[in-house]
C-alpha cells in the first residue's frame, strides 16, 4: 500500500502560514495581559499550526525536524528481531513535560502574590522607562499567567493531536 503524499501545493500553503500564525500567537500572548484570554488563543493557534505541519508532513518530519528527536527504524517483517518490535517513545512525552511547566508557571503567578501578602493572582505591572525606540515598557505579572496557560494548551491539545494521530 502507497502511502498518500500531499501535494506542492499544500506543503507549500503549510510553509507560509504557518509562520504567520505562530506570529499571530506570539501577538495575542504578548497583549493577552491586557484582555483577558491571551494565553489561551495564543496556545489555540500555536497548536493549529503544529497540527498543519503534522498533518501535512507526517510524523516523522514532526519528530524529527520540529522536535529534534531521532528516529528509530523499525524492524522489518521477517527479520529475526521481528517479533520484538517494541513501540518508538511516545511522543506525548514532550508534551506532557511542557504541560507540566505551563501549570507549574500559571500557578506559581498566583502564589507569588500569596507569598508578597495579596490575594492570588493579583497582578502587578512594572513600567520601564527612557526605553530607545519604545521610550516606556509596561511588565505585567499576568504575563507570567499568560504563559503557563499557553504552555497548558499547548501540551494539552498537542498530547490529543499525538495519540488521535496515533491511532
Amino acid at each position: 500500500m502507497r502511502e498518500h503524499q500531499p501535494t506542492v501545493i499544500a506543503q507549500t500553503v503549510v510553509r507560509i502560514v504557518v509562520p504567520i500564525i505562530l506570529l499571530t500567537a506570539i501577538s495575542l500572548l504578548l497583549q493577552g495581559h491586557n484582555a483577558p484570554g491571551g494565553g489561551f488563543i495564543a496556545g489555540v493557534l500555536t497548536a493549529a499550526a503544529f497540527a498543519l505541519v503534522y498533518i501535512i508532513y507526517g510524523l516523522d518530519y514532526f519528530e524529527t525536524e520540529i522536535l529534534e528527536r531521532t528516529i528509530l527504524p523499525r524492524a522489518l517483517p521477517g527479520s529475526p528481531t521481528a517479533g520484538d518490535d517494541e513501540p518508538r517513545p511516545a511522543i506525548t512525552k514532550e508534551f506532557g513535560e511542557m504541560l507540566a511547566i505551563g501549570l507549574t508557571l500559571a500557578a506559581g503567578s498566583g502564589l507569588v502574590a500569596i507569598a508578597l501578602g495579596y490575594p492570588f493572582l493579583t497582578q502587578a505591572v512594572l513600567f520601564v522607562e527612557h526605553v530607545p525606540l519604545y521610550h516606556e515598557l509596561e511588565f505585567a505579572s499576568a504575563l507570567a499567567f499568560d504563559l503557563g496557560v499557553y504552555f497548558v494548551v499547548v501540551g494539552g491539545l498537542l498530547t490529543v493531536l499525538a495519540v488521535v494521530g496515533a491511532e
